[in-house]
């Protein structure tokens, strides 16, 4: 049976991203080959908010897609049942349609919702939705792509 929901240390082994840019920090359900929910606690501490905005701390908009593209690369490794190696990299290949509905707040927590549309040669299409409780923080099309490099 595959496992439907990930903890940090299940995250950690399957993305490369470490801290300030590992931007999720729990999945809560997967569909493989279909879908992922999961968890971005937004707090204080975040080293963006030093400067984005001083006076008025809003989480930066790129940080929402990256975070989107985060929970997509978990949900296409586990979907194509690959654990990603040193040569493997998930890079974005496209953002279409981004929008920006709500800003989002230290305290806030980022539910990422991310649906495959599309799947083929190491392409991959995905629908995205970051939202704050039931709120739409922000929504787009992003399209990444897997390949593999040498050291």
């Amino acid at each position: 049976m595959t496992e439907t929901t990930l903890d940090i240390h299940q995250i950690l082994k399957l993305l490369p991203h470490r801290y300030p840019f590992l931007l999720v920090d729990r999945v809560l359900d997967m569909e493989k080959g279909k879908r992922i929910t999961a968890l971005k606690n937004v707090t204080m501490n975040e080293p963006f908010f030093n400067g984005h905005f001083p006076h008025r701390p809003v989480m930066p908009g790129v940080l929402m897609l990256e975070a989107m593209a985060q929970a997509a690369a978990l949900l296409s490794f586990r979907s194509l049942d690959i654990v990603p190696d040193d040569n493997t990299v998930y890079y974005f290949a496209a953002i279409d349609g981004a929008r920006f509905k709500r800003p989002v707040e230290p305290g806030d927590q980022l539910t990422l919702e991310v649906e495959i549309e599309r799947m083929k040669a190491g392409i991959s299409k995905f629908k995205g939705r970051a939202l704050v409780g039931t709120e739409l923080a922000c929504e787009a099309s992003l399209m990444c792509a897997m390949r593999q490099i040498n050291s």
